[in-house]
């Protein structure tokens, strides 16, 4: 498994922005798909966006399209997720996750995971 360790979260007014970053301890960094999964209280852990070892495929869910941005520096062993024109419905738990192999957008195919960062965005 490998080891994921999440910042960047916070709280931030309705329109603002914020940056999340995950680092990896993986070895092989670029053998694993990334993903970023939200989980607000009382709701399932959802997938929010993905992205290849390659970085050559990304994913996002509907929600977070076209205000969402998810990255990786494979170099840093690091993913990025910019969020940009927040949300109060954003609000949650951010996780991290990773799966060795091509991307996907399911919770169950991921087995490691971070220990989560909130967001909090107030209207």
């Amino acid at each position: 498994q490998v080891q994921l360790v999440e910042s960047g979260g916070g709280l931030v007014q309705a329109g603002g922005s914020l940056r999340l970053s995950c680092a990896a301890s993986a070895r092989t960094f670029s053998f694993y798909a990334m993903g970023w999964f939200r989980q607000a209280p009382g709701k399932e852990r959802e997938f929010v966006a993905g992205i290849s070892g390659s970085s050559d495929s990304t994913a996002y869910a509907d929600s977070v399209t076209g205000r969402f941005t998810i990255s990786r520096d494979n170099t840093e062993k690091t993913v990025h997720l910019q969020m940009n024109s927040l949300k109060p419905e954003d609000t949650a738990v951010y996780y991290c996750a990773a799966r060795r192999g091509i991307l996907r957008r399911t919770r169950n195919d991921y087995d490691s995971w971070g220990q989560g960062t909130q967001v909090t965005v107030s209207s």
